[in-house]
């Protein structure tokens, strides 16, 4: 299939927006007029990086590659610098390169948006419970907040900050969660689980057992 390497199809446009919430780099050329993705996870994340190498492949120049970061096996890849990636770098970034929430993030999140966001970002609360957690770290208290109401008016999830604190360098360093209900269990089932990949079905809880 011949693509039209100015435009993006609806399943890029929702990855981009999913992984941006998440792990995803958008990075600005230096003019300032292109930007180009960065998508880098552990390489126990492998199948999940080959699948998102396989959707973006004509934008991208080279191979997938591994490197140690931190003492962790990293694997990832880049695309070329485009035109067409600026506006999500525009959308998600403020002018000192920081990540923000989009003004039009209501929009611009689906259910297949959020499927990606779960797989970049998100873990069960424990194996006993049905909630989940969505890692929100590069993001404020208040966008956190925001990010909580979009879910619950959008797309009826029951969520709320969840505080996390890390020890780094011996300096206690605050960062925001969003705890998604259990109670908001089978209507999340329901929006992301038939976009989920099946080897990420372990970061989701299984179904509940049915009373007999």
């Amino acid at each position: 299939m011949t693509m039209n390497k100015s435009t993006l199809t609806d399943i890029q446009k929702d990855i981009i927006i999913g992984c941006t919430l998440g792990d995803l780099h958008i990075e600005q050329s230096p003019n300032g007029q292109t930007a180009r993705l960065v998508f880098e996870h552990s390489i126990k994340q492998e199948i999940y990086l080959r699948h998102l190498y396989t959707i973006f492949k004509a934008w991208i120049p080279g191979d997938l590659r591994t490197r140690t970061r931190s003492g962790s096996k990293m694997i990832g890849f880049k695309t070329r610098y485009e035109g067409v990636f600026r506006y999500y770098r525009y959308q998600f970034y403020n002018e000192y390169g920081k990540k923000r929430i989009p003004k039009l993030i209501h929009k611009l999140l689906t259910p297949t948006a959020l499927a990606y966001w779960y797989m970049d970002d998100g873990s069960m609360k424990s194996k006993q419970s049905k909630g989940v957690i969505l890692n929100t770290h590069n993001f404020s208290k208040k966008e956190v907040q925001q990010l909580c109401f979009i879910l619950n008016e959008k797309f009826n999830l029951q969520c709320k900050p969840r505080t996390q604190k890390h020890l780094i360098k011996n300096t206690w360093c605050i960062y925001y969660q969003i705890y998604i209900s259990g109670y908001s269990y089978d209507t999340l089932n329901e929006l992301i689980l038939n976009h989920l990949l099946p080897e990420m079905f372990y970061k989701f809880p299984p179904p509940r057992k049915k009373k007999k």
